[in-house]
């Protein structure tokens, strides 16, 4: 695969959204960007709260424009703070430094987009991002360290 359709973006988040209902997740909302970070897919389940597309559409685009899942995001907010607030600044407060926001990459390891989730604990909204990823057949960069 060389692109992220609408057709896999759509699936990715019936995906996510499957993976959610599995654990019990509070609703969640679902963002699919390509790799220029452009919104592909929005989806926002019932109950889920006001500002969830923007959190979601944020960990997405701020994984895109570093090239890493938001966890190590999420991780650079702690260790430098100075350098995630001139990020946000430069990105017009676009970026969410927490997990949710994953990496979409094929086989070959090419950056397809990326996939951004808010509804539950980051975690959870990770863990719906990874799974739903990977039940595609593609594989899932959460910016994980070993």
């Amino acid at each position: 695969m060389s692109a992220l359709t609408l057709k896999v973006a759509v699936n990715l988040i019936s995906q996510a959204i499957s993976a959610g209902r599995a654990i019990s997740a509070a609703p969640l909302t679902i963002a699919v960007l390509d790799a220029g970070g452009h919104l592909v897919s929005l989806q926002r389940e019932d109950g889920a709260s006001l500002l969830r597309p923007q959190i979601a559409i944020g960990k997405a685009w701020g994984a895109i424009a570093l090239g890493k899942g938001s966890r190590l995001l999420a991780l650079d907010a702690q260790q430098r703070p100075a350098f995630i607030a001139a990020l946000n600044s430069l990105g017009q407060g676009s970026v969410v430094p927490a997990p949710g926001g994953v990496l979409i990459r094929d086989q070959e390891g090419n950056v397809l987009g990326a996939v951004g989730i808010s509804g539950d604990l980051s975690d959870v909204d990770e863990q719906c991002a990874i799974s739903a990823i990977e039940a595609m057949g593609l594989r899932a960069d959460a910016g994980v360290t070993a």
